[in-house]
C-alpha cells in the first residue's frame, strides 16, 4: 500500500527539463515541440527500489533516425546548472548515469558464467522482479480502437509490436543485489530485457531518465498500481473477455467513464 501510494505521487516528471521539451499542466505528458534534441526529462522524485517509472509513446515525428532513451542517473535535476542536450553522451558522460537507446532487444550485461533467465511468459498475470510484483496489464500498451486496431492487439498480445511504435510502453527500475548495489531494468510492453547495467549505487537517489529524442515526439507517464489489480481492471479484464473487440464495447449498456477506460487505457 505504501509503495503504491508513493509511486501515485511520484508519476510525474520534474519542473526540471530540456528547453524543446513542454509538459502539460499535470506533469505526465512531456512533448518535444521543435528541432531532435534537447529532449531530456528527469522523474518528480528519486524511485524507490523495485518502482517502476512507465511511459507510452503517444506521437511520433517522421523525419528523425534515433528513437526514445531511458535509463537512470544519482545527480539531481534540481543540481544541474545547464540540462545536457542529450542523455547519451552528455549525461551519461557527467558520470553516475546509464542510458540506452531503446530497440526491440537491449544489451543484456550477463556476468561471465551466468546463463540467460527466462523472463516469464507474456500472459502471466504478474511481472516478478526481484520480489516486486507489477500487474503485467498496465506495462502492455494498447491500440485505440478504430478501423484496423483489432491487428494491433493481436500484435500487442504476441509482444512483437515494435518497442519503438505508438502506444508502447516502455519502463525503468532498479533491483537491489546482496553486495549492495543494484542492477536496472528495462521493461517494454510487460517484458522484462534483464539486467541492462550492474552496480548501480542504492546510497544515492535514482531519478528516472526518459529523452524524448528524434523520432519520438511525445511520452505521457503512466501510473502503476503495485499488489492486487484494481477493481476497475477487473471490470475491464471481465468486460474484454466476454467481448468479440473492443470496438463493441461502443454498443453495451454502461457508463461512459467505463467504456472510455475498457476501450483506451
Amino acid at each position: 500500500a505504501a509503495m503504491a501510494a508513493r509511486c501515485r505521487l511520484a508519476a510525474r516528471f520534474h519542473h526540471i527539463h530540456g528547453t524543446n521539451i513542454r509538459l502539460d499542466a499535470s506533469h505526465t505528458q512531456a512533448t518535444r515541440v521543435e528541432s531532435f534534441a534537447n529532449g531530456l526529462c528527469f522523474s518528480q522524485e528519486p524511485l524507490a527500489p523495485g518502482q517502476i517509472f512507465l511511459v507510452e509513446i503517444e506521437e511520433k515525428e517522421l523525419g528523425w533516425c534515433g528513437h526514445l532513451r531511458v535509463g537512470l542517473t544519482a545527480h539531481d535535476p534540481q543540481s544541474l546548472e545547464v540540462v545536457p542536450e542529450y542523455s547519451l553522451p552528455d549525461l551519461v558522460n557527467m558520470g553516475d548515469t546509464w542510458v540506452f537507446a531503446i530497440t526491440r532487444s537491449h544489451n543484456r550485461v550477463v556476468v561471465e558464467g551466468e546463463e540467460a533467465q527466462t523472463r516469464g511468459r507474456p500472459w502471466e498475470p504478474f511481472l516478478l522482479i526481484a520480489r516486486v510484483r507489477i500487474p503485467r496489464d498496465t506495462l502492455v500498451g494498447r491500440s485505440r480502437p478504430g478501423r484496423y486496431s483489432h491487428i494491433l492487439d493481436d500484435l500487442y498480445k504476441m509482444n512483437v509490436l515494435p518497442a519503438t511504435a505508438r502506444r508502447s510502453r516502455i519502463g525503468v527500475l532498479y533491483a537491489p543485489q546482496p553486495d549492495g548495489t543494484a542492477d536496472m531494468h528495462i521493461v517494454i510492453n510487460g517484458e522484462d530485457m534483464g539486467p541492462s547495467a550492474r552496480g548501480l549505487p542504492t546510497t544515492r537517489p535514482l531519478y528516472a531518465v526518459i529523452d524524448v529524442f528524434a523520432s519520438t515526439k511525445s511520452v505521457r507517464v503512466i501510473p502503476v498500481d503495485y499488489g492486487f489489480p484494481s477493481l476497475q481492471t477487473l471490470c475491464r479484464l471481465v468486460i474484454q473477455k466476454h467481448i468479440v473487440h473492443r470496438l463493441a464495447i461502443d454498443g453495451l449498456d454502461l457508463p461512459p467513464l467505463l467504456k472510455s477506460f475498457c476501450q483506451h487505457e
